[in-house]
């Protein structure tokens, strides 16, 4: 039996909070248009954002139309939702240029032709036209400061003894108007966006409501935390995980799927792919089964870098994670490799020295492995040391030709420690 679309979203765990029962069906019976927004904090969208978009995406999918809202207006003033502090404002043109690219990460996930083809627009295209005396008069009185106070965005920095400025303060009205305006200009019905924006989106809903007569509806997605409590979309070195490969490369997101916690895999396989409850079921067997070959992780990896970079670069990094410490991690590309050992302690020696083949016991006291040659030499008698993956011989000579991309020397002493050296 095929199930609706919102049995989907809520056997894969995207259904958090809704506001009215009657959205299951509605969702059933008619083609809706659903808005969700996006503000340009910054120069890309996290990781973090990938329940949001894929939440709408499966909507999509079933026939409902992506009303994809770009922040222009509200992004220079910004969200207190989940918010400790005062953002820093933004430029116009900052805005502009973040608008631009944020644009281009989502267009990965909607298809903007068809039938339900997505519209993508941007709020500073009807905001800006208002005064500001305007706005308070035909906006801003439909809101009493009592209702404002109770929405968690605002009562949360307020229990903390947090200060919130009259800027941030506004920015739910902004938001609740943005949905007036879609349901006007669109006939959008329908908002829905990560769980810290409840209480934004009933500010909506009431003002539609007040205004319009018309009843709208509001549906949330989880906001995901790691088995270990840690936020979700953060490296172990607290770096945000992003969606654009010049600041969070295409092998790092790559590595960030595939180092996820078997009690996560199975969740993340629900909310980031487009596998059948059949194919997560299997992959969730085989974990359980034998957890060392993370295969959910590898699966999970794969698909959710083929969304976010594309098949080709997927491909690319799921091969140089399986071959790092192979004799074939020659066979990957030289950008991919750096990438690989950026990390990794790396000691120039002179093109020269491979003249006459650089024996095996100096290139690791050159690299740091050993203090001395009759260290080094003990550590490969024993078969301690691997050059390019290989384990080394005292009889081996290196030269420019046993050399990877006709540069690199990469050695390993055990499976932990790794040097690399650079001939120049």
């Amino acid at each position: 039996m095929k199930t609706s679309v919102y049995q989907e979203l809520e056997w894969r765990g995207f259904i958090k909070q809704k506001t009215s029962p009657e959205i299951e069906g509605l969702l059933s019976k008619e083609r809706l248009k659903v808005y969700v927004g996006f503000d340009p904090t910054g120069a890309s969208l996290h990781i973090g954002s990938l329940v949001t978009i894929m939440g709408l995406a499966h909507l999509q999918r079933a026939g409902h139309t992506p009303v994809v809202l770009m922040g222009g207006a509200t992004g220079m003033i910004g969200d207190p939702s989940g918010k400790t502090e005062e953002r820093q404002l933004q430029t116009l043109e900052t805005i502009r240029e973040r608008v631009e690219s944020v644009r281009k990460q989502l267009e990965r996930f909607f298809s903007f032709e068809g039938d339900n083809a997505a519209v993508m627009v941007n709020n500073l295209d009807w905001t800006a036209k208002f005064s500001y005396l305007d706005f308070m008069r035909d906006v801003g009185k439909h809101f009493t400061v009592k209702d404002m106070l109770e929405k968690d965005s605002v009562k949360r920095r307020l229990e903390r003894e947090q200060s919130i400025s009259y800027t941030e303060f506004s920015y739910m009205i902004l938001q609740a108007y943005d949905f007036l305006h879609l349901h006007d200009e669109l006939g959008c019905r329908l908002q829905a966006g990560g769980d810290d924006q409840w209480g934004n989106i009933t500010m909506g809903i009431d003002l539609i409501r007040k205004l319009r007569g018309k009843e709208a509806f509001g549906l949330t997605f989880p906001l995901l935390t790691t088995a270990t409590g840690e936020k979700f979309g953060k490296t172990e070195k607290g770096t945000s995980v992003w969606l654009d490969a010049k600041l969070t490369t295409p092998y790092r997101f790559y590595q960030y799927f595939i180092n996820v916690d078997d009690k996560d895999v199975v969740g993340h396989l629900k909310l980031f792919t487009y596998l059948s409850q059949d194919q997560i079921g299997e992959l969730e067997l085989a974990t359980s089964a034998h957890p060392e070959r993370r295969q959910a992780q590898k699966r999970l990896a794969r698909e959710v870098t083929a969304l976010v970079h594309g098949a080709a670069a997927a491909d690319s990094v799921a091969r140089a994670s399986e071959v790092v410490f192979s004799e074939a991690v020659r066979d990957i590309p030289e950008d991919i490799f750096r990438e690989v050992f950026a990390d990794v302690h790396t000691s120039t020696v002179p093109a020269a020295d491979l003249a006459a083949g650089l024996a095996p016991v100096d290139a690791v006291v050159k690299a740091g492995l050993a203090k001395s040659r009759g260290e080094a030499r003990r550590l490969v008698e024993q078969g301690g040391i691997y050059l390019n993956n290989r384990k080394a011989g005292l009889e081996q000579k290196i030269t420019a030709e046993g050399l990877l991309f006709g540069r690199w020397l990469l050695l390993r002493k055990g499976r932990k420690e790794t040097c690399l050296l650079k001939f120049e």
